[in-house]
């Protein structure tokens, strides 16, 4: 969640005009509110699987830690406290977008397809990609284009983040009966996929500096770790060695978060000028 709520920092600096801290502040706390509330229904939903899989079996509701009629009730309350927070200190196309990534993380994602498809984590990312669109609204008031390619960022990132932990994660899946892609269509498929979509995820990252939303604080270290991204990608696709996969399972991590570093630098670099 705080990786969520950091993706949208960098939009709130690039959009014009710069808001004021109270509301910036504030539309983090409704992002992560938002967030929050998406991962208590995902948490109530999945709580037989959960329960299956040594990753997840620790989780409050399957430990029996806290009743799962306590999770679904904090998670209206935290979708309440979203809207309202983000129609107070924000605007009401923030507050939808924020409403609407929960309804799509819980149900869309959670309840329909994540047990009905391998291409379920490919549909998961369009939630989590949805931080830098509320932010950018919170400011404008509407949409632009430099603010889609930031949470396209964060979809094509989604999935080799993803099936990378899914390949050596695969027998909990197959437990719980998930069609995560390395079960269902096998390991080399799932690393051919990852290339891909790193291959994909790149040049997204770098189509910013045209537009003229981004410096070379930002384009330049981008395309040196995306260069770092794919080679690992393609290593995993050669090697098919689970420690690659461990390793780029935790890159990923840290080039997401990289990534918005250097946004947010950018940002502050061009607003110095």
């Amino acid at each position: 969640m705080l990786l969520v709520i950091f993706t949208g920092i960098p939009a709130l600096l690039m959009a014009r005009p710069l808001p004021d801290p109270a509301r910036a502040l504030m539309t983090l706390l409704g992002i992560g509110l938002a967030a929050a509330s998406a991962a208590c229904f995902n948490h109530y939903l999945d709580r037989d699987i959960d329960r299956l899989m040594r990753r997840t079996a620790r989780r409050p509701l399957p430990s029996g830690l806290l009743p799962p009629s306590h999770a679904l009730g904090l998670g209206f309350g935290l979708a309440a406290l979203s809207w309202l927070v983000l129609v107070t200190w924000a605007n009401v196309l923030a507050a939808v977008i924020g409403q609407l990534s929960i309804v799509y993380y819980a149900v869309v994602y959670t309840a329909w397809l994540k047990r009905r498809t391998p291409q379920n984590i490919v549909i998961g990312g369009g939630a989590g990609a949805s931080a830098p669109l509320i932010a950018w609204a919170a400011v404008t008031g509407r949409i632009e284009v430099a603010a889609v390619l930031l949470a396209a960022i964060v979809f094509f990132w989604t999935p080799p983040h993803f099936w990378a932990l899914a390949l050596y994660r695969s027998e909990d899946y197959a437990r719980a009966g998930i069609p995560m892609l390395p079960v269902t269509h096998g390991e080399a498929e799932t690393r051919r996929q990852i290339l891909i979509y790193s291959l994909v995820l790149v040049p997204i990252t770098l189509a910013l500096a045209p537009l003229g939303a981004t410096g070379p604080v930002y384009w330049v270290p981008a395309a040196v770790m995306g260069a770092s991204f794919v080679y690992f990608a393609d290593r995993l696709r050669r090697s098919a060695a689970i420690p690659d996969a461990i390793h780029l399972f935790r890159y990923s991590i840290l080039y997401l978060f990289m990534l918005f570093v250097f946004l947010t630098a950018d940002a502050c670099v061009r607003m110095a000028r």
